[in-house]
């Protein structure tokens, strides 16, 4: 019990020194002395502190001194302010806000929005321009950091906040605010990507604001600009607000209970991990009937299970087994994932699932049959490539990029903006695809002697690799170590 007051105390000097809530996470790091706390994992560490004391509560993924004057609000009375930034890179650190776009809803209703550029003080990077069709020259002429915030602030006033991924856009606006006022927001955040994972559950895999906008069917299409993203992001609310009351939320409080992280079911299965080694092998999810769900490799056993318990999520088909798991089995070596094609390993083992590309006449066409320009686990990737190839006749692919390139630079400056979006999706496709290559290239170009465990004890496996290919492969003791050894060993 004296744990958990010293933990309130010090939770509470925390905020107040930050003149504003803090996230889940930065929380968790200071109290328990973690190097990091994934929020749902940070949620939970911290639900008993906040719980058990009156000065605190949560304020969506944020804990914040209690008292907030919104939170009892009843939904068809309520005002919320959703909100999306556009900003010069990814880090709230060391990049800037370069948008604002925001919109009121009031009783369920939009009634009103705000929008203005930033001028960050920086130079604008080329691919956020060319992703959002920002221009240099239109930020020059835009208001200062310091302005439009107050402006938006002032737009806000002290109503709940909400935007789509809120830990991004909210890292943002409290630096932006901590430069003008030396405070952070105060307000209660929404969240509506956790919100659609809480309501929407299996009916949808994904929750990006582009495929929330086209499950509901919403009018507004995010299109990486601020006004518009955050215009989809409200609609997209009113629908999950249906549905949020449809499970008994009356209130804003309830809604924002609703939003915030959740930690995964996952507390009761840690036991499974119990007695891993911490040596390299394989290892083998199993369920109630004893089917294998998913199979992996790591150098150590133990750390490698452990981490699946950590918080994080994982990719849906891991995370799927993980939901049905009801044993581990683990071996010191080996190789199953060929042998046993379990589900969630489909992604990455299946070879007659990849594609190629091939040029047929004037055309780039996806192919089947093993080629140069390949192989691409993912034929949408592939397809995409194909499209940014259309007239290309060279054979180095590399040489097809700068007029792609050309050719989105010109787009952004027409406005043509949904049409830059995709050709930019292209463009990202045609790139990985003539790395890859280019990968691949060098490594057929290779001869090289590889070395690996043996099933057997007391033995390796030695591969020669010439061409891309397998040239060679014998089980050899492990008092083999020299280079002649090895090759009368392969000459056998």
């Amino acid at each position: 019990m004296q744990l958990s007051f010293d933990a309130a105390d010090r939770l509470v000097e925390l905020v107040q020194a930050r003149h504003g809530a803090v996230s889940a996470e930065e929380a968790a790091r200071a109290l328990f002395a973690l190097e990091r706390a994934p929020a749902e994992l940070a949620r939970s560490l911290l639900a008993d502190v906040v719980a058990d004391d009156a000065r605190l509560e949560w304020l969506g993924g944020r804990v914040g001194l209690a008292g907030s004057p919104h939170l009892d609000t009843p939904l068809e009375d309520a005002e919320l302010v959703v909100f999306d930034l556009e900003t010069t890179g990814l880090s709230a650190t060391s990049c800037r806000i370069c948008e604002i776009g925001a919109v009121r809803i009031r009783a369920l209703e939009l009634v009103e929005t705000f929008e203005t550029l930033v001028n960050p003080g920086t130079l604008l990077p080329s691919f956020v321009s060319a992703l959002t069709g920002i221009r240099e020259q239109d930020l020059r002429r835009a208001p200062r950091p310091e302005t439009a915030v107050r402006r938006f602030l002032a737009f806000a006033g002290d109503a709940p906040l909400v935007a789509h991924n809120a830990r991004f856009d909210v890292a943002f606006l409290d630096r932006a605010v901590e430069r003008l006022t030396g405070r952070r927001c105060a307000a209660p955040v929404i969240d509506t990507v956790w919100l659609a994972r809480r309501l929407l559950d299996r009916r949808s895999e994904r929750f990006s604001l582009a495929q929330l906008a086209h499950f509901f069917g919403v009018s507004a299409r995010p299109c990486h600009r601020a006004l518009p993203d955050a215009v989809a992001t409200a609609e997209v609310l009113v629908f999950l607000l249906g549905l949020a009351q449809e499970r008994g939320a009356r209130t804003v409080r309830d809604v924002v209970e609703l939003a915030a992280p959740r930690a995964r079911r996952l507390d009761g299965k840690r036991h499974l991990v119990a007695g891993a080694p911490t040596t390299p092998g394989v290892y083998l999810f199993r369920d109630v009937n004893d089917t294998v769900l998913y199979v992996g490799k790591a150098r150590d056993l133990r750390a490698r299970l452990r981490s699946y318990f950590s918080g994080a999520r994982q990719r849906p088909a891991v995370e799927a087994a993980l939901g049905a798991l009801a044993r581990i089995e683990w071996r010191l070596l080996g190789c199953l994932i060929r042998e046993l094609r379990p589900p969630a390993n489909s992604r990455s083992t299946r070879p007659e699932r990849y594609v190629y590309l091939a040029r047929r006449r004037d055309r780039w066409r996806i192919v089947t049959e093993p080629g140069r320009y390949g192989p691409v686990r993912s034929r949408r990737r592939a397809e995409l490539a194909a499209r940014a190839l259309d007239g290309f006749e060279g054979e180095d692919l590399a040489a097809a990029i700068p007029p792609v390139r050309t050719k989105l630079g010109r787009l952004a400056r027409d406005l043509r903006f949904e049409d830059a979006a995709r050709l930019r999706n292209r463009l990202t496709a045609l790139e990985e695809l003539a790395a890859r290559v280019d990968e691949l290239d060098r490594l057929r170009r290779l001869e090289v002697c590889l070395l690996a465990p043996a099933r057997e004890r007391g033995f390796r496996r030695l591969f020669v690799v010439s061409g891309g290919r397998i040239a060679a492969a014998r089980t050899i003791p492990d008092e083999l170590p020299n280079r002649l050894d090895r090759e009368a060993a392969l000459a056998t």
